[in-house]
């Protein structure tokens, strides 16, 4: 009987407790508030294996729907853009080295087609293939980005040529006159002087309002820094961007390079003849 009565108090004293010190209305306090926090968005990230690294190029297994031009990261950290698209493997150009990247390791698509940053603060900086700055003052802002691979205008969306661009040198502006949005080729062997030829027409566009954009592939970077050092003596950096990538840059940003130089400024393709000379 003293068992039974002890028994029936013991249950009755956890009863009050349990009474006292949960309530109703803070269990529902808190399933509200976790039902608030509750977050129901599903990410899907695309992944690969790499199957073959080398000379700058990568064999991907399993990735089934990335784009042509998606950029795709590899575990590592070193970014890549697809390009060969097989129906058993992808084929990855690196911008880097990759020489971390082993065979097995794992590869994400990022879901963004390779492109850059634009903006009009570029002018009067020295850059790389990928729109990041090599020329150590800082970083530069942008808040729209560019395709580093679009498609060309049409021919009828054109302007026609119709404004000269004076090079300042007497025997080609006489001899072969050029118009702003003409494409010119400069032909010549080892030092004859096809750098002092591009340099003198950009130092002749002060006070003209052109752009001058300027790409050193593959060329030493000594003489990369002669050219901007000549230009920013003669006060022609307020209107060029120089992008550079050097003999021992990676072959993949040397290929990039031209796209880039193309891509950097946020202007009208229509109006590309009043703007920009190339």
């Amino acid at each position: 009987m003293i068992g039974i009565i002890f028994f029936f108090f013991f249950q009755k004293r956890i009863r009050t407790i349990l009474m006292v010190t949960i309530k109703a209305d803070e269990i529902s306090n808190i399933i509200r508030e976790r039902i608030e926090q509750y977050n129901r968005e599903v990410t899907i990230v695309n992944t690969g294996t790499v199957l073959q690294v080398g000379d700058g190029i990568a064999r991907i297994y399993g990735l089934d729907e990335v784009m042509a031009g998606e950029l795709v990261e590899f575990e590592e950290g070193t970014i890549g853009i697809a390009l060969n698209l097989e129906s058993n493997n992808v084929g990855v150009v690196l911008m880097g080295d990759g020489l971390m990247i082993q065979e097995g390791s794992s590869v994400k698509a990022t879901g963004k087609i390779a492109q850059i940053p634009v903006s009009e603060a570029y002018l009067g900086r020295v850059i790389n293939a990928l729109a990041n700055p090599i020329d150590g003052r800082g970083k530069i802002s942008a808040s729209e980005s560019r395709l580093i691979e679009s498609p060309a205008p049409g021919i009828i969306s054109r302007r026609s040529v119709y404004e000269p661009l004076q090079t300042g040198l007497i025997a080609i502006d006489s001899m072969i006159p050029i118009g702003r949005g003409q494409r010119e080729l400069i032909i010549g062997d080892r030092q004859t002087g096809k750098t002092a030829v591009a340099t003198d027409t950009i130092l002749n566009q002060q006070g003209q309002n052109v752009i001058c954009v300027y790409v050193a592939i593959g060329q030493k970077a000594s003489s990369v820094a002669q050219v901007v050092t000549s230009l920013q003596e003669r006060g022609a950096m307020d209107y060029t961007i120089v992008v550079a990538e050097t003999a021992d840059s990676p072959a993949t940003l040397q290929y990039l390079a031209p796209y880039t130089g193309a891509k950097l400024l946020r202007i009208n393709w229509q109006e590309v003849n009043d703007c920009v000379s190339y």
